[in-house]
């Protein structure tokens, strides 16, 4: 606790670390390409925007498949049942439910529609429902996408198994029919693997969630409506606070509270000024981010090419620096069931971007009171965890691999 108190204090009165600094990066004429920033290292990667139409999540009991509304798809769920998929033939948009990836979490989806995930007993996760026996997610849904050119294709996620995604789509009349996989362990480390109907293939596109911190892109806001804006996205694990109506040289991160919601900068820091014709940056907005290692930076917009050039302009400043072993990263998903735990027997459900981990678990104390070594973990595995030596309470049980850990919370009744 001490060492906890000294780290803190230390990071409260800690002087800017880094200078000032001014940078533009840019996605290019009508925001058509995507890029990866860190904060600490400039520009990571980019690529085209219009390339990929489905990303299937790597890590998360959600199994967030996100369509690419930003080039133009359009995507509704039907009413059709999956096992129905010859049937599906026609176009009834008024009996189909128009779906949005949400733009606060990556791991919400427009195929997550109509999922029971916010039950603490949820297992459907809107595309499929998970089998606690087989630790299969079957598919129970079809979609009908329009693409920009107003052709039309169905799609059916038809399960997810051992690590392996496996879908099917077609043209809506049953024509060009295709059979595709894409399995987890081709990318390893990364938020999300992505799939082409174009080239009828999958794209390791994306870089090591470890190395970004910010992505600059076109996507699907809502201003209430949904729209396609153009701005900045957090990573996962990345939290941001925004700060208004105090000048940016006065603005302050502490006590403020960060967010998780991936669009806390989003697009909002620019206006169009229709009378004359340009962006306007929004006057006394600051914001602080803080990166994937920890480090908080300050964060001020100073400008926006529109889609001309698609050049975003802002200027960032290290104002905090992690403390020294602080830099583990979360990522990954542990889910109790059933929780409470009543029988001494508590049931895991781990999806790590790694074969094997610690798994502990601590009281409200922070004592530790289990540890266990777990090896052969592949994708959603489900563990057995003999908790009968615990007294009734709230515990916290964590694992840890490679320098990243998950929590959850355990309650034994």
């Amino acid at each position: 606790m001490k060492k906890i108190l000294l780290t803190l204090f230390t990071v409260l009165l800690i002087a800017p670390m880094q200078a000032q600094t001014s940078v533009t990066v840019s996605t290019a004429a009508a925001n058509s390409e995507q890029v990866w920033y860190s904060l600490l290292n400039g520009e990571v990667d980019s690529a085209p925007l219009a390339e990929w139409d489905l990303a299937f999540e790597m890590v998360g009991f959600s199994s967030s498949i996100r369509v690419n509304t930003a080039k133009g798809l359009v995507v509704y769920e039907t009413p059709t049942a999956i096992a129905q998929w010859d049937n599906l033939v026609t176009v009834d948009v008024d009996n189909w439910t128009r779906v949005e990836n949400a733009d606060t979490a990556w791991t919400v989806s427009a195929l997550n529609h109509g999922n029971n995930l916010d039950d603490p007993q949820g297992f459907n996760v809107g595309w499929g429902n998970y089998n606690q026996a087989t630790h299969v997610i079957a598919g129970t849904r079809i979609y009908a996408i329009m693409s920009p050119d107003s052709t039309w294709r169905k799609l059916r996620i038809n399960s997810l198994a051992n690590g392996v995604y496996d879908f099917t789509y077609a043209n809506l009349d049953g024509t060009d029919s295709h059979d595709a996989t894409l399995t987890k362990s081709g990318f390893t480390g990364k938020n999300f693997g992505y799939y082409s109907f174009a080239s009828n293939s999958t794209l390791d596109r994306e870089p090591l969630t470890v190395n970004w911190d910010l992505l600059f892109t076109k996507y699907t806001g809502f201003v209430p409506t949904a729209y396609p804006v153009s701005g900045v996205l957090q990573n996962k694990n990345v939290t941001a606070l925004q700060v208004d109506g105090v000048p940016t040289a006065d603005a302050e991160w502490f006590p403020g509270t960060f967010s998780t919601h991936m669009n806390i900068i989003g697009s909002d820091w620019k206006t169009y000024d229709m009378g004359q014709g340009v962006y306007t940056i929004a006057a006394d907005r600051t914001y602080f981010v803080k990166d994937i290692p920890g480090n908080i930076w300050k964060v001020i917009f100073t400008g926006y090419g529109g889609s001309g050039n698609g050049n975003m302009t802002f200027t960032q400043e290290m104002v905090s620096t992690v403390g020294i072993g602080e830099n583990v990263v979360q990522q990954g998903t542990l889910l109790v069931y059933p929780n409470p735990v009543s029988n001494g027997q508590a049931q895991v459900i781990v999806d790590i971007p790694a074969s094997e981990g610690t798994v502990r678990v601590f009281n409200t104390t922070g004592q530790q009171m289990l540890e266990q070594h777990w090896s052969g973990l592949t994708g959603l595995s489900n563990r057995s965890l003999d908790v009968s030596a615990l007294s009734k309470g709230v515990y916290v049980i964590r694992i840890e691999a490679n320098h990243l850990n998950t929590t959850a919370k355990l309650v034994i009744d």
